[in-house]
């Protein structure tokens, strides 16, 4: 499998949110469509839908983990194994950057959720570490990828 962390970084860059930047990235090898993965993803940016809360970015690889590894109801030795999958995928993301949580990340822990989404100019991209966020988490389930092939 290829690595997702430029393609990310670029869709970022090219007008995704965070979480479908990272989603899209990941799209064709999860069977997923364009338009699938941006509709899917499109309720996680901005950390969850403007609140700051989850980073999408995070958001985006933990649904492209559930796309390639996940489990179906009934499998509970599966839904165990997931979700180990996914505390360590957090996990990595919070050890480089501190938190998994978007308003921290950005350093707006004091102010309120919700706000509008920023226009995309060369000012948002200067103060956002939004793009590197989108290539990072994707590397990381790419190492994932790399260490755990995914079972066809």
């Amino acid at each position: 499998m290829e690595r997702h962390d430029e393609r990310a970084y670029a869709l970022f860059l090219g007008g995704c949110n965070c979480a479908q930047a990272v989603l899209l990235a990941f799209a064709p090898d999860a069977g997923l469509t364009e338009q699938q993965a941006l509709r899917a993803a499109s309720s996680f940016g901005g950390g969850i839908g403007g609140m700051r809360e989850v980073c999408g970015a995070v958001s985006g690889m933990l649904m492209a983990a559930g796309l390639l590894y996940g489990y179906e109801p009934g499998d509970r030795a599966g839904k165990s194994e997931h979700y180990a999958r996914v505390r360590e995928l957090a996990d990595r993301f919070r050890a480089e950057n501190g938190s998994i949580i978007c308003r921290e990340l950005l350093g707006l822990a004091g102010q309120t959720a919700g706000a509008q989404p920023s226009e995309r100019t060369p000012e948002y991209y200067k103060k956002r570490p939004c793009p590197e966020l989108c290539r990072m988490a994707a590397g990381i389930l790419d190492d994932y990828i790399a260490a755990h092939p995914i079972e066809k």
